[in-house]
């Protein structure tokens, strides 16, 4: 068969395959993976420089707790409890009588301190008028040395012309003196008398030594029967009220049931010592208590503890000695709840996890 044009066209494709190897399937895998590879490390990196250059802003820590002013309450009186008008959970207000003793003892002891205010009083009464009457002996006194010096005096100027005899001016002689040691004993008498009543006893009777002393006396006696009946010092939540019972003995500073504030709950956060570069106080805080999950708080640093949590420590660190180990030591911050009054109740205790927006922003050169 001649050959022509319809021919030459297969012969040419099989020389131009002849020409072009096979392209084999193992090479373009490997370029892909390489490609692959290559994007990946960018990636890796550019997402690790974007979140160094974004992080070190939140400070984060699960070690946070709620907490809320409580106390025991007690008092410094002791007795018998008479009643308990409160119940365990239940919330009172200031003011409000959490239990009380039994007061007959102290309204004895109290009317007894007002009788002897009374009777110091009625006594500052007595001696400022004894201390008139010595006032007036010192007077008469004073008279009969007068008398008693003139007749000593007439006495001496006639002796020794044998008008008087020797025995009247000796009588004359000692009754002198014997006028003048009475006007001095009285003068003594006095003065001690003007010391008991202060120095000053035309001074107001309440400011006399002992009547100030029986108003002590009275003031403690009724101060006592106040604090027998023992009241909220804030309002709160009663709590281990059963601890307390009617016909119990209290002895005087006995902490009996416990009280719980409802306002004024606060965060403490705990972060290591490293993350407070920082961190001042007014920084926002966003934080979930586990109790309640879903839910968010907000709030602010108020205040950043002076020194570490160990510090405070009943047993602190030994840093002097051999077996020194550093460990990383934490700060207290407080942080301020913003008010919610639709949030849930915080209850003291709680677990919190915080996140503290310090506003730090990083950039390249903190690289060098």
């Amino acid at each position: 068969m001649p050959e022509g044009p319809l021919n030459e066209a297969p012969r040419a494709m099989d020389h131009a395959s002849e020409a072009t190897p096979p392209r084999d399937p193992a090479i373009g895998r490997r370029r892909l993976r390489r490609g692959l590879m290559a994007m990946g490390i960018v990636a890796a990196i550019g997402a690790a420089s974007w979140g160094w250059l974004s992080g070190g802003r939140y400070v984060s820590s699960d070690n946070a707790y709620v907490h809320a002013n409580l106390v025991l309450v007690s008092t410094d009186v002791a007795g018998i409890v008479r009643a308990v008008p409160v119940h365990e959970g239940e919330a009172v207000r200031a003011g409000d009588i959490l239990y009380s003793l039994d007061q007959r003892p102290f309204e004895i002891a109290a009317a007894g301190a007002e009788a002897r205010l009374q009777q110091a009083t009625l006594t500052v009464g007595a001696m400022r008028q004894d201390l008139t009457r010595m006032q007036s002996d010192i007077a008469a006194q004073e008279a009969a040395v007068e008398l008693a010096r003139a007749q000593f005096e007439r006495a001496s100027s006639l002796v020794n012309s044998a008008a008087v005899s020797r025995a009247s001016f000796d009588d004359a002689r000692f009754g002198l003196q014997r006028a003048e040691q009475q006007l001095a004993s009285l003068r003594q008498q006095a003065v001690v008398q003007r010391a008991r009543l202060g120095g000053d006893p035309d001074q107001p009777v309440e400011r006399q030594p002992e009547v100030q002393q029986a108003q002590a006396a009275l003031d403690e006696a009724r101060r006592q029967l106040a604090n027998s009946t023992v009241r909220a010092p804030f309002a709160g939540i009663v709590t281990r009220v059963e601890s307390v019972q009617p016909g119990l003995y209290l002895a005087a500073a006995t902490p009996a049931l416990g009280l719980v504030a409802s306002d004024g709950a606060w965060v403490e956060i705990n972060p290591k010592e490293t993350d407070l570069t920082y961190v001042r106080p007014g920084n926002p805080v966003t934080f979930t208590v586990d109790a309640y999950p879903g839910r968010t708080w907000h709030g602010s640093i108020a205040s950043i503890s002076p020194a570490t949590g160990a510090q405070f420590s009943v047993l602190p660190a030994q840093n002097t000695s051999g077996n020194w180990v550093k460990v990383v030591q934490r700060v207290p911050l407080r942080v301020q709840v913003a008010p919610d009054a639709d949030a849930p109740p915080l209850r003291a205790g709680m677990s919190v996890v915080a996140s503290i927006d310090t506003g730090h922003q990083r950039s390249l050169s903190d690289l060098f």
